[in-house]
């Protein structure tokens, strides 16, 4: 087992490290990662995102938005919550969860808690989930990740987390929310995050010859960088690969009622309908047309107003107020 030093708190490195691990060092070596991020909301693969997060929340705090490789429901992350991967040869542990998670159980129960598995993929301290795994399987090779809540701000966690009630249909995988709860709350005496990561470690590596820890190279470092910036912390892995969807948004102004529907691919407005009672000065069809083919995000949206000059449409309202009602 080898332990891979990383320092880094950026989600879209660390996301983009883990894939780089999985599908580039096939040398039938197992290697550990430990690592923190500064917050984020990590997106299960087969997730809608904007049926994960409240947007508005979101940009207003800085939290930043990943999409990760394996399945599974969202979660939040900072620096009071760890993060563990393992890679190692396939040999039929897909879907073995419970022997990636036995060391958090043993790790924790020397610092006097006693953690349980439960259901599928989580574990839980008195029946409140802190740790939340998920798997990804690259050829012969397994990744296994999972988070551990040990001092988060579950109220941000929470707030981060509620999408609200969003008109949404669409067929992405959901989050089920648990009642969650930190380790910090569970300790008979005090233990500082750094303690409890080195113990995790021990854990980890305990029974296995020849362990030793690694840097990665100037190279690796390289391509693991090129992997952020152009998948990791684009718009389209993080959006765009969210599955199919559709979206309803409505809204009373002085002007009038209007409900529009939108029909969601790949992160682009597919097709596009405006209804209401408004008064429109020019042909509403010309506005959906111009609206169909675009990336379903603020900037991008308002952009397409200003080109298609909104107020021969709808001149009581402008690009600010219907951008925010297509996107908020």
């Amino acid at each position: 087992m080898i332990e891979i030093i990383n320092n880094s708190h950026d989600p879209y490195f660390n996301l983009a490290l883990e894939e780089y691990a999985v599908k580039n060092w096939s040398d039938g070596q197992s290697y550990f990662i430990l690592w923190q991020n500064q917050p984020a909301v990590i997106i299960g693969r087969n997730q809608n995102t904007i049926e994960e997060i409240n947007q508005v929340y979101i940009e207003e705090q800085g939290i930043r938005v990943v999409r990760r490789m394996s399945g599974g429901g969202a979660v939040y992350h900072d620096l009071g919550n760890l993060n563990f991967t393992i890679v190692v040869n396939e040999n039929n542990n897909f879907a073995n969860f419970e022997k990636f998670t036995r060391p958090v159980i043993a790790a924790l129960r020397r610092i006097g808690i006693e953690a349980e598995n439960n259901g599928r993929n989580d574990i839980s301290i008195e029946g409140r989930k802190f740790s939340g795994n998920a798997q990804y399987k690259y050829k012969d090779r397994l990744l296994h990740h999972g988070t551990i809540l040990f001092d988060s701000n579950l109220e941000h966690m929470a707030a981060a987390l509620n999408p609200g009630e969003q008109k949404i249909s669409s067929k992405g995988i959901k989050s089920v929310r648990s009642r969650v709860t930190n380790i910090s709350e569970h300790l008979p005496a005090p233990v500082r995050v750094e303690e409890f990561k080195q113990i995790l470690t021990e854990e980890v590596l305990q029974g296995e010859k020849d362990n030793h820890t690694y840097n990665l190279s100037d190279t690796e470092l390289q391509a693991v960088k090129y992997l952020r910036d152009n998948k990791y912390a684009s718009w389209a892995w993080n959006y765009g690969s969210s599955p199919a969807y559709n979206i309803k948004k409505t809204g009373t102004f002085a002007w009038g009622n209007i409900d529009i529907r939108l029909d969601v691919k790949r992160g682009l407005i597919s097709g596009c309908r405006i209804y209401g009672d408004y008064f429109s000065a020019g042909d509403i069809a010309e506005l959906e047309k111009a609206l169909i083919g675009q990336e379903y995000r603020e900037e991008e949206i308002k952009q397409c107003l200003e080109r298609a000059q909104l107020s021969k449409y709808l001149p009581q309202t402008d690009e600010n107020e219907f951008t925010a009602l297509l996107c908020k």
